[in-house]
Order: structure tokens, then C-alpha cells, then sequence
């Protein structure tokens, strides 16, 4: 990787040790990293869009990183959001994907591993810049401006609906099992035995088709979900 296209990372992490380990790591992969120790303090600089990467501890002072998140995406502040927790069963996994954090990683983790994550997450978010819309019938996916729109009307989703309706929308026309939608939406390799992707399939449904004359997500039974084109209402 060349020095142009260094990773710049907002690290959020009150415990000044790990603190200091973390930046080390990253730093010793040659990408910038800014620090803080404090939620508020931690929101204000995510807000500056000047860092490729936000590294969020989940519990700190003043501003979780739950909050720090959430109020990330209700600005429309859509840069990738890797979160550090002790706190690594599966619930709490959902709890903050949900919440619209892109990766989580439970402590303690391995360097390569937090290192291979960042990345990751870097070269999602590199791919999706150049693809800026993406069109499917009468159905639109503003990737940078996390947007949705049907004919032209504006879809208020949760930033786990727009993750949702993103993916589907990759892959429209096709299929899409619940297995890749945990492991691609909610970044988990195995069943969290909740009903999580039913419920926020539910939702986005109903934001697609309340208002509208026909339907454009089907469920395939036994198998998974599926966007369909309606590109004319007319057609039925």
C-alpha cells in the first residue's frame, strides 16, 4: 500500500493503555491514527469526515459507543465503524450492528486479526465510492449518501434497513438466503437463534411497499428473499 493511500483511523478507547496498544498496531501497518479517550470528543472528530475508519471501544464515558454510532448515522456520517468490546456474546453483537457499526470485534483480539479488519473495511468502503447509485427497477440505493428511494419518493430507513436494502439490491434478481444476510448484513457466522432477519425484513418491506401498488420483495419459502422489478406499476 503506498503512502497515498495510507488509512486514516479515529481511534475511540478511554483505557489509555489499550489505547496505546491499539494505535501501536495500526501505526506499525503504517496508517494514521487520531485518539481520544472520550465519547463526545470521539463523535465531534467522526463528524469531520476526515478519517477512513472509526475504531470505537463500546463502553465509555459520557457517550457510549452504541450512542456514538447510532447518532453517526442519523447525521448521514457514513464512514465504516469497526467496535471493541469485552462484551462479545451474540446479542451484543446484534446490539451494535443493529445500531449500524459495520464490524465488531470482542476483546481480546489478535493484532493481525484488528489489522486484516480495518482493511477490510477500508476497501469496503473504497469499492462503494465508486459505485454511487445503484438502480433496480423503480428502486434507488444512494450508496455514499445512505438514501433509498421508490419512484423517486424518499425511504426513511434505520441504518440496519439501508445496510439491508443494500445488500439486496447487490443482489437483486437473485435470491438471498438468511445465512448470507447474517453473515454479510450482521457480519455473524452463525445463528444467533433470533428472529433478527425476519423482523428487519418485515420492516423493510413494509417502508418498500406501503404506499405503493405493487409489491417488490418476495419471500421465496423455504429458501430466502428476493428483490423483484417494478419498474411499471402498471405491469401489476
Amino acid at each position: 500500500m503506498g503512502q497515498s493511500d495510507q488509512i486514516s483511523v479515529l481511534l475511540v478507547e478511554d483505557d489509555e493503555a489499550a489505547r496505546a496498544n491499539i494505535a501501536g498496531i495500526l501505526d506499525a501497518a503504517g496508517m494514521s491514527v487520531e485518539q481520544t479517550g472520550d465519547g463526545p470528543t470521539g463523535l465531534n472528530r467522526a463528524g469531520s469526515g476526515a478519517h477512513d475508519v472509526v475504531i470505537l471501544d463500546r463502553m465509555l464515558p459520557h457517550l457510549s459507543g452504541i450512542d456514538i454510532v447510532t447518532r453517526m448515522r442519523l447525521a448521514g456520517i457514513g464512514a465504516p465503524v469497526l467496535m471493541l468490546s469485552a462484551l462479545g456474546r451474540s446479542e451484543h453483537r446484534v446490539e451494535g450492528l443493529e445500531s449500524g457499526v459495520d464490524d465488531y470485534l470482542a476483546k481480546p483480539f489478535e493484532p493481525d486479526e484488528l489489522v486484516a479488519r480495518v482493511r477490510a473495511l477500508w476497501r469496503r468502503a473504497n469499492r462503494r465510492s465508486h459505485e454511487p447509485v445503484l438502480l433496480f427497477g423503480d428502486l434507488e440505493c444512494h450508496v455514499k449518501a445512505r438514501t433509498a428511494f421508490r419512484q423517486g419518493r424518499h425511504l426513511p430507513l434505520s441504518p440496519k434497513e439501508f445496510e439491508l436494502f443494500r445488500y439486496l439490491m447487490d443482489h437483486a434478481g437473485e435470491v438471498v438466503t438468511r445465512e448470507m444476510l447474517l453473515r454479510h448484513v450482521w457480519k455473524l457466522s452463525f445463528d444467533p437463534q433470533t428472529n433478527v432477519v425476519d423482523v428487519n425484513v418485515g420492516r423493510l418491506r413494509r417502508k418498500l411497499e406501503e404506499g405503493f401498488d405493487t409489491p417488490v420483495l418476495e419471500t421465496v419459502w423455504g429458501t430466502g428473499y428476493r428483490l423483484i422489478a417494478r419498474a411499471d406499476p402498471a405491469r401489476g
